[in-house]
């Protein structure tokens, strides 16, 4: 790992970290804390992605034109502003103001960072270069967020000021941190090739990423659309379950990433990403089988409460494979000058799944629990599916990276053939 990438992973941890201090508490703060009502706190998470489903389509065009570093230190700062002054606001409007600088700024630094990372890195290395980022994000949110439930009281105001404070401090932090990265030299769009030319035309013109981002779309929202929405309006209203056991369940989540992820990383990289994917959406169907069982079936609280942890326990196993999966892959698909825009695009999909996930998930959960299992048994096993057909639109190289890297080194550790001498010759 060489410099650059190692202030890469040192940023994506401190950037987790400081969300964590604020990311479980933000309902209760704007809510409670601040007075403002549920109705206020519900817009300020609706302005997040609101904010971020604005900034990203530009997004892309930035970072292949200007380049990541620039873009991210510019989100940075602007995530910066948004998160003190919401730690500062007291009135709805600057509440609502500062939540869409802050998500604005969260938003951008996603495929700013992704494209830094693929621009470091090589096919070889790629997959365990995602894999580190997505074991540090979860271990920054889960110690920021276990450190930042010590500090908050409900009834302290100031304590939330200050944990609002922490979390600009890391996104200033890592301002200093990245603008010491010197990244290798990429092609831009005024110099790329003909074919890195046309935007999101272009993009689209690409089967295999509009499989991909169908596929990334049906993922998040199988699975990270439905924790904080559907998932645990199930787990309350119908196999109830406490709050307290929801926090556990989803330390249980966080827990099984960070002990899974580089223990299924040579099993990932070994095997096909088509597959591996289609074998994450089983996985899901049976985490959602748990789950059913937990609100549906007729055993014990007990038993119920297991297979419920158990569920989120899966679904962080499946999270496990699929980081050193879906992102080098995004990157593979990309053309030389438009990885920015790749990348852009997939985080839109992200945030697309994650506005409409909980929007469909929250009140089927809550209500109508037979029908929410089974229509989201049925979502995973259409990962399955949907990976299955990805796989036929890929090259060898794009869907199995590792195995032409093999096929290679043996091709050029062959002996060449020894030479037939020429009867007569001396």
């Amino acid at each position: 790992m060489g410099a650059a990438m190692r202030r890469i992973h040192v940023g994506n941890a401190l950037s987790a970290f400081g969300l964590g201090f604020t990311v479980p508490f933000l309902y209760v703060y704007v809510a409670q804390v601040r007075e403002l009502g549920p109705t206020t706190a519900g817009l300020v998470l609706a302005v997040f992605a609101v904010a971020a489903l604005v900034v990203l389509p530009f997004t892309g065009r930035a970072v292949d034109r200007r380049g990541p570093l620039p873009v991210l230190l510019a989100a940075l700062v602007t995530a910066a502003i948004g998160a003190m002054s919401l730690g500062l606001a007291a009135d709805s409007r600057l509440v609502l103001a500062s939540a869409a600088l802050l998500g604005a700024g969260q938003a951008v630094m996603q495929p700013a960072l992704a494209t830094m990372i693929v621009e470091c890195s090589t096919p070889e290395t790629r997959t365990r270069a995602f894999a580190m980022q997505f074991f540090l994000q979860n271990l920054g949110l889960g110690v920021g967020g276990l450190i930042g439930g010590q500090i908050v009281k409900r009834e302290r105001p100031g304590d939330f000021t200050l944990l609002f404070g922490i979390e600009a401090a890391m996104f200033l932090l890592l301002v200093v941190i990245m603008a010491t990265v010197k990244l290798p030299a990429q092609p831009r769009i005024g110099d790329a090739t003909p074919q890195a030319k046309g935007g999101w035309k272009r993009l689209f013109g690409n089967r295999a990423m509009v499989q991909l981002c169908v596929l990334g779309f049906v993922l998040f929202f199988a699975c990270y659309g439905q924790f904080e929405s559907g998932l645990s309006a199930y787990g309350v209203e119908a196999a109830g379950i406490s709050p307290s056991t929801l926090g556990i369940a989803l330390a249980a989540n966080t827990g099984a990433i960070v002990v899974a992820q580089f223990v299924v990383l040579k099993f990932v990289e070994r095997r096909k990403r088509s597959r591996v994917i289609a074998s994450v959406g089983l996985i899901w169907a049976v985490a959602w089988i748990f789950a059913g069982y937990a609100g549906l079936g007729q055993g014990s609280q007990a038993m119920a409460t297991a297979a419920f942890i158990s569920t989120y326990a899966l679904f962080g196993i499946g999270e496990a494979m699929l980081s050193p999966t879906v992102a080098p892959l995004v990157a593979d698909l990309a053309p030389d000058g438009m990885v920015g825009q790749y990348n852009s695009a997939f985080a839109l999909v992200k945030q697309l799944a994650l506005a409409v996930g909980p929007a469909v998930g929250g009140p089927m959960g809550a209500s109508l629990h037979g029908p929410y299992i089974v229509v989201f048994v049925l979502f995973s096993l259409a990962i399955t599916v949907l990976a299955v057909k990805l796989g036929r639109s890929l090259s060898p190289a794009q869907n199995h990276p590792w195995a032409e890297k093999k096929s290679l080194v043996v091709r050029e550790s062959s002996p060449a053939p020894a030479e037939v001498p020429v009867a007569g010759s001396a």
